[in-house]
């Protein structure tokens, strides 16, 4: 009999986690049956308690779910508990739930790895202080990076998540308009305006000569902060495909103890 897997979320008819999950299935052999699931906003315990009786090993949660399933985990990961968010739940033998964070250490493969980009030494900018920031800071800071800056367009969350992570490493928090004049190597987008084809209100000539914009979100085409990379002359600007792939990736380690070859998969997507 298949083990059951599911993604969470609302909306999530989107998704690609099924998807991603069968190819990783096939690649190592593994008996999988994994679906995606459109969760009520008030029903997520429920949602999740239903799932465990019909014998679930595991889950991957997406938006808006992140936040309810660190509060609903028995016990996290380091990333996990400081990032207070969690994407993927193992259910233990006891229906006990173990939350982790794939979502930094994705970033990071898909930058380091598939890039090829050197994160250390590297002025990094964040754009956004959302829940998806959380995320991806220990990782980050765990690549000795120069600096790390975090914009927002209320100052007041930038400073809060820097003062979060403040124990790792200094973390630098402003406004967008204070952004002229700096360069930084690397630009993460973690706002959702790309989504709709907006984008932040960046200043021209802040992203250094040779460097990298890298947008969270993914779409079927080029989003409005790839295309504004690509304008500012950045080496490599790109969405968060390949994060998305490797994060499932860290997940289905997690669950199978085998990590997957995500180059291919991430191919076919494309």
């Amino acid at each position: 009999m298949a083990d059951l897997y599911a993604v969470m979320g609302n909306p999530i008819a989107h998704s690609k986690s099924p998807a991603i999950h069968r190819l990783f299935a096939k690649q190592t052999g593994n008996d999988i049956h994994y679906q995606a699931i459109l969760v009520d906003t008030e029903n997520f315990p429920e949602a999740i308690h239903s799932f465990i009786e019909k014998g679930g090993k595991g889950l991957n949660i997406t938006v808006p779910f992140k936040q309810s399933a660190f509060e609903m985990a028995d016990n996290l990961s380091e990333e996990a508990r400081l990032a207070g968010a969690v994407n993927t739940l193992s259910i233990n033998t006891d229906g006990t739930l173990r939350g982790d964070n794939t979502d930094g250490s994705g970033l990071i493969t898909d930058l380091a790895n598939n890039l090829g980009i050197k994160l250390s030494a590297m002025r990094i900018l964040i754009l956004g202080a959302g829940g998806a920031v959380r995320g991806i800071l220990l990782p980050l800071i765990q690549q000795e990076p120069h600096s790390i800056t975090i914009v927002n367009r209320t100052v007041q969350r930038a400073e809060e998540l820097a003062l979060a992570f403040h124990d790792h490493f200094s973390i630098s928090a402003c406004g967008y308009e204070n952004l002229a004049g700096q360069t930084y190597g690397l630009i993460i987008n973690a706002t959702s305006a790309s989504l709709t084809g907006k984008l932040p209100p960046l200043a021209n000539n802040i992203l250094a000569d040779s460097g990298y914009c890298y947008d969270l979100a993914y779409a079927d085409k080029p989003t409005s902060f790839v295309k504004w990379g690509l304008n500012q002359n950045a080496r490599i600007a790109t969405d968060g495909l390949g994060m998305l792939v490797e994060q499932a990736a860290e997940s289905f380690y997690i669950w199978y103890g085998v990590r997957p070859d995500t180059k291919n998969v991430i191919a076919s997507l494309r």
